[in-house]
């Protein structure tokens, strides 16, 4: 199994290059961030300085959204950076939940995603591209092998089946068993239907992790507090599906829309932080199933789970007030015995 590290880029920008470096020597392959230019800084621009800090991270938005860059500026931009560090990128995108809204723009449609994923994907390999209306482009500077692999954000059947038919890889932010399973045969059974190879899908769960001394009610209160923001991200996207599909429906499971009944508004000003006030809301049961949190050996079991279930990467949300020590925990104790 792969792991990923995630994180918001905040000021300084030195930290985040810091912290990408800690989780390259701890064993991580992925460094992933936020993409919401008006609530955090520029990534693309410090992707340049990740990739001249490390090796082989590979490095990405987790999401960027086809609504808030150009198609061609986005393709060009990750194509200049695997010109000069490798092909060492991913292209995340989904609909734009945090990036749109704090715009004042609504998130994008599937059919945006769709279009922008093949031009991007394209043009990224230095093929030519449609950027609408009969207008044809193609980088003459890309050289032979270059490629910008696109996964997909996805929760709800249409995303969850486009991303099965034309993705390279899908982007499941939440860790519980059960919807995990559910997802990732939802995406599986959509790729054999288009044709295609399921096992070329990579599959990507990101949840927060946080990993605790014992398992004493007090540490894991404490570590639910620092996750519970997570369940506060992912009622957003829920929340859409429910205005979408309706509360019961057989489109969406249960499992995913019943906790987000005493939901009563978000401020994006707190999105993805700890002790997010407008994640009150977000039980325990459902920290505890989105996310990863107790004694190393707690993660061991889930993550085994995890791969079992076919997932390929484990991306660690890593905002919370143990940054440096989960990073470490998982170099030391976790990735050796999950990967060992």
């Amino acid at each position: 199994m792969d792991f990923g590290l995630v994180l918001q880029t905040d000021p300084p920008a030195s930290r985040v290059v810091d912290l990408m470096k800690r989780a390259e020597s701890n064993g991580f392959s992925h460094g992933w961030t936020f993409d919401s230019a008006v609530l955090w800084q520029e990534p693309f621009v410090i992707y340049s300085q990740i990739l001249a800090n490390t090796t082989k991270l590979k490095v990405g938005p987790m999401v960027t959204n086809p609504g808030t860059r150009t198609w061609e500026v986005t393709a060009s931009t990750f194509a200049t950076l695997n010109d000069m560090f490798g092909n060492r990128t991913v292209c995340g995108i989904g609909r734009g939940d945090s990036a749109m809204r704090v715009a004042g723009r609504k998130p994008n449609t599937l059919a945006r995603i769709s279009e922008a994923m093949k031009v991007i994907r394209a043009l990224g390999r230095g093929e030519e591209a449609d950027l609408g209306g009969g207008t044809v482009v193609r980088f003459p500077w890309i050289k032979p092998g270059a490629e910008v692999p696109v996964w997909m954000a996805a929760y709800g059947p249409k995303a969850l089946r486009m991303t099965g038919e034309e993705a390279d890889g899908f982007i499941l932010q939440l860790a519980d068993l059960y919807l995990t399973e559910y997802m990732v045969k939802a995406v599986k059974d959509a790729a054999v239907a288009a044709g295609r190879d399921p096992s070329e899908v990579r599959i990507c769960v990101a949840a927060p992790a946080y990993v605790t001394a014992d398992d004493s009610p007090e540490a894991l209160a404490h570590a639910r507090e620092q996750c519970r923001w997570f369940g506060g991200m992912v009622g957003n996207h829920v929340a859409d599906l429910v205005e979408k599909y309706g509360v019961h429906s057989a489109a969406v499971p249960g499992e995913l829309t019943d906790y987000i009944k005493a939901r009563e508004g978000y401020d994006y000003s707190h999105h993805g932080r700890s002790g997010n006030p407008d994640t009150r809301f977000v039980p325990d049961e459902i920290v505890d199933r989105f996310c990863l949190i107790g004694p190393a050996e707690k993660h061991i079991e889930k993550l085994n789970a995890l791969r079992a279930l076919g997932v390929d990467q484990f991306a660690l949300y890593d905002m919370h007030d143990a940054q440096e020590a989960v990073i470490d925990a998982y170099g030391t104790k976790v990735i050796p015995a999950v990967n060992g």
